[in-house]
C-alpha cells in the first residue's frame, strides 16, 4: 500500500527516509483552524487530522500521514515566530525552564483513521541575552515551533529531554511505525 506524507517539512521527510519508509509527499492545503478550549494535546491531534484529511480526500486508496508539532509552556502554545523579536521573546520565556512538545499524528486510509499525540518534555539551560541573539542570527529559529530546532544549533540550548527525541524534531517515528502496521 502506498504511503503519503502530507507535510512539506524537510525534517519529517528526513525522519521517514532514515526509518526506511518509501513514500510520496503531497503538501496539505488545510487551513489549520484551532478550536477554542482544546488541550494542547487535542490541538496537536486536531491540526494533524486536518492536514491528513485534506490530502486523504483525493487519495482514498493510500495511507495518508498528517503531523503537527506544537511547543507548550505553562499551557501557552508557542508557534512559529513572526519575526526575530518574536523569536527572542519565546526563547527568553523558555530559558531555564521545562516545556512540553506535542506532535499530533493522523493516519488515514479509506474509512480508517488513527489520531494520536506524543508528548516529550524538554528542559532548557538558562540562556543569556547574547546566546539568544546569536542563535536567532543563524535564522534557524524562524520556521520552527517554539523558535528552536533541537536537531540543529538549538541542541546547545537543551539541558535534557524526557521522552521521544524524534517527537521534538517533528515526527515520533516509532509511534508512527506502530500505527502504520495497523493498516
Amino acid at each position: 500500500m502506498k504511503i503519503v506524507l502530507a507535510s512539506q517539512s524537510p525534517r519529517r521527510k528526513e525522519i521517514m527516509e532514515t526509518a526506511g519508509f518509501e513514500f510520496e509527499i503531497i503538501v496539505s492545503n488545510a487551513e489549520e483552524k484551532i478550536e477554542e478550549n482544546l488541550s494542547p494535546e487535542e490541538v496537536a491531534k486536531s491540526l494533524s487530522l486536518q492536514k491528513a484529511q485534506a490530502v486523504a480526500v483525493d487519495n482514498p486508496e493510500k495511507i495518508v500521514i498528517g503531523a503537527d508539532t506544537i511547543v507548550v509552556l505553562d499551557n501557552e502554545i508557542l508557534g512559529k515566530p513572526k519575526d526575530k523579536n518574536d523569536a527572542y521573546k519565546m526563547l527568553k520565556k523558555l530559558s531555564g525552564k521545562a516545556h512540553k512538545v506535542y506532535t499530533g499524528i493522523a493516519v488515514i486510509c479509506g474509512e480508517k483513521i488513527v489520531n494520536e499525540a506524543v508528548c516529550t518534555e524538554v528542559e532548557f539551560y538558562e540562556l543569556s541575552d547574547d546566546e539568544i541573539i546569536k542563535y536567532i542570527e543563524t535564522n534557524e529559529p524562524m520556521d520552527k515551533a517554539g523558535s528552536y530546532g533541537i536537531q540543529g544549533r538549538g541542541c546547545l540550548l537543551v539541558k535534557g529531554i524526557r521522552g521521544d527525541y524524534f517527537n521534538v524534531v517533528g515526527l515520533p517515528i516509532a509511534t508512527l511505525s506502530k500505527i502504520i502496521k495497523e493498516f
